[in-house]
């Protein structure tokens, strides 16, 4: 017997439970999270906002429908808050996991899609995607493109097709990380036989991000320093790299230990092609896994091969790995020592792993008092006449934040967010009292 012929009763329920287990634990890790960093170009902007703002790209990401949940929480439930901005995230990691498991049991059954989604699950690796709130349009972008994918893995319809289309197009008017999927559709479809005419209904989406980026994206902020054509050339290593770090997440591990978990994933890819021709479907996942970290590189490679391991990557890289491994998995025997050697290894991966998260998530606390000082320097400075119109209460933390009034036009409109929060962190207190106060004063 082989684990794709394993049949597990209440599959999905079993998932279910691990998700809401596992989320109710990273929710109440996080009800001392706050407000940080990009967030911050959200709320200080969002009373500004208009109809074209919504359009305005963040950095070089659409971030059209990741705007519009913002603006919903911010005024429904404030900045009081931050726990439902956490649900919201955890939320769509639920949603990934067991649209992971959908995408993995189709193709190597029950067993293996349990396996892929208990690792999607506590992926320590991918903690950024997991811990801050604001990285709900990555796992949106990721969950409506798993949707993509198992909308024309079935009969060829007119109504799956146009359900491929429309979420496809909300992939991307959450974050570039549609552009992957936007790729894998476009592959399956010319890939499959008799489909290719049916490329036609990717075309809305198509050309609306064309549209949208010479209107818009083209003007997005790029890093320091910013890309430039020399990219091309730093690309394979960038690429390699991105590859094997989300290979190597998958068992919550990192650095040049990924180099052979990626030469052995690769023979494993290799092996199951070789065993039995490669389907459209896996031919155009592992098209998206490569664009993914090609279309990151164009923009990013500048900075050096080790950013294509940023944590908020090895998330998308990740649940992509799961998906073309499952055709190496599912002719995996399940008799005898098989049974237990292959429980044991996905049981101490997924230990290994949410051994890391928990540890990401208990180290997140020290920034968050960081921030919750630097707030309350915020709130200490508002009547201060030395109070510098232009200054910066914490460059590191807070980047955005360098026009204190715009922050005091916030906390009047939506609530102020440390209100509740105890002051922990006292250095962090005085630096940013120091940091708004004018020099002269």
């Amino acid at each position: 017997m082989a684990i794709a012929d394993v049949r597990v009763p209440r599959a999905r329920l079993l998932i279910g439970a691990g998700i809401a287990v596992v989320c109710a634990t990273l929710l109440w890790l996080a009800r001392a999270n706050t407000f940080y960093f990009d967030e911050w170009t959200f709320i200080l902007g969002a009373p500004d906002w208009s109809l074209a703002s919504y359009l305005q790209p963040h950095n070089e990401h659409p971030a059209i429908l990741h705007q519009l949940v913002y603006a919903l929480l911010l005024h429904t439930v404030g900045l009081r808050s931050y726990v439902p901005y956490m649900a919201v995230l955890l939320a769509l990691h639920g949603a990934n996991v067991l649209l992971l498991f959908e995408v993995v049991r189709r193709r190597a059954g029950d067993l293996a899609g349990i396996a892929a989604a208990a690792l999607l699950l506590v992926l320590g690796a991918g903690w950024d995607d997991i811990l801050w709130a604001f990285q709900m349009a990555w796992l949106a972008s990721l969950a409506l493109g798993l949707g993509v994918l198992l909308a024309l893995d079935g009969p060829s319809t007119p109504r799956r097709l146009a359900l491929a289309a429309a979420l496809l197009l909300g992939s991307l008017m959450f974050s570039g990380v549609g552009l992957p999927f936007a790729v894998a559709a476009g592959a399956y479809l010319l890939l499959a036989p008799g489909r290719r005419g049916q490329l036609l209904w990717l075309a809305p989406a198509a050309i609306a991000l064309a549209a949208w980026y010479v209107a818009f994206g083209r003007f997005g902020a790029h890093p320091n320093p910013p890309p430039s054509a020399g990219n091309v050339l730093l690309l394979p290593g960038y690429v390699l790299w991105g590859l094997a770090q989300s290979a190597a997440a998958l068992i919550g591990e990192g650095g040049w230990v990924g180099v052979p978990i990626l030469a052995l994933a690769a023979l494993a890819v290799a092996w199951a092609w070789w065993r039995g021709r490669p389907d459209a479907f896996a031919m155009s996942v592992a098209a998206a896994l490569l664009a993914f970290f090609a279309v990151a590189g164009l923009t990013r490679a500048q900075l050096g091969y080790e950013q294509a391991a940023s944590s908020r990557y090895l998330y998308i890289g990740a649940a992509l790995w799961m998906i073309l491994l499952s055709d190496a998995a599912r002719r995996l025997p399940w008799r005898g020592t098989w049974r237990p050697a292959l429980a044991a290894c996905v049981f101490l991966a997924c230990f290994n792993s949410g051994a890391l998260l928990f540890s990401f998530a208990a180290a997140r606390t020290v920034l968050m008092e960081r921030q919750v000082a630097d707030l309350y320097a915020l709130s200490s400075e508002r009547a201060d006449p030395c109070l510098d119109p232009n200054g910066a209460v914490d460059r590191l933390v807070m980047p955005v934040e360098t026009q204190p009034s715009l922050y005091f036009r916030a906390v009047d409109l939506f609530g102020d967010p440390a209100s509740g929060m105890p002051l922990q962190d006292r250095a962090s207190y005085a630096a940013g009292v120091r940091n708004l106060r004018r020099a002269s004063c």
